[in-house]
């Protein structure tokens, strides 16, 4: 490529897409716009907030000539998603961040199987969800609704990454885990074929999925997810 050069500092938030450091000269083409040229050097779109040129905020549309001085700054955060209410679509790799999202009441679809990029940035289009990946190829498809990078790979900091990205509305013990649905409080009848004998005997307080049908109750592992609830209402609650 022997086009025009132009000179591009990449946030630090960003330094894990770049090789070769935050500070570059890039020859670009003369025709593609300056988004795909901060794609091409590995920052997916989802993850860029504002592009300045030489002191001037410019749309990803813009494009670039020679001896341009780019800043790529990050999202802002909490990051603002027009249209749709907020909601989510994690892919086969964010299971436990799905039922984590899901335990504090956040609309949140999980593909339990790897249907493939096309199938889930299709998906993503059609209900209006931001899909969350460590993918940055399915990222950076253009049919995306919305999207973003999970930077982490411990469920903590996934969640907590969220949760401050884009402070959904927490509605904690609201939504089954098992499959995204609204729960209902259900008698100890309603949900007797689900109880084993000691677990029959010993509580008296059941919630129910309205789509699936399963049975919860405040069992062995209650005490860790009250205080998954307890540290996100306390950081995170509007």
């Amino acid at each position: 490529m022997n086009g025009p050069e132009i000179h591009v500092e990449f946030a630090p938030d960003l330094a894990l897409f770049v090789q070769r450091g935050p500070h570059r000269t890039l020859v670009t083409d003369g025709v593609s716009s300056l988004g795909h040229v901060v794609e091409s050097a590995g920052v997916p779109l989802t993850e860029v907030g504002t592009l300045w040129v030489d002191g001037r905020k410019v749309p990803h549309s813009y494009v670039p000539v020679a001896g341009d001085t780019v800043e790529v700054r990050p999202v802002d955060r909490p990051q603002q998603v027009p249209g749709a209410p907020l909601r989510f679509l994690l892919d086969v790799h964010l299971g436990t961040l799905a039922r984590r999202l899901r335990l504090l009441g956040v609309d949140t679809a999980y593909e339990s199987t790897d249907i493939g990029d096309p199938a889930l940035a299709a998906r993503s289009a059609a209900e209006q969800r931001v899909m969350l990946s460590r993918d940055r190829g399915l990222l950076r498809r253009r049919e995306l609704w919305a999207g973003a990078y999970v930077y982490s790979t411990r469920p903590e900091d996934q969640l907590r990454d969220v949760l401050d990205r884009f402070r959904p509305e927490l509605r904690p013990w609201t939504r089954c885990t098992a499959c995204n649905g609204l729960l209902k409080e259900a008698t100890k009848e309603e949900v007797a074929d689900q109880l084993q004998g000691g677990t029959h005997r010993s509580y008296d307080v059941f919630a129910q999925c309205r789509d699936c049908g399963r049975a919860y109750w405040k069992g062995a592992h209650h005490e860790q997810l009250v205080a998954i609830v307890t540290r996100a209402l306390e950081e995170f609650a509007s």
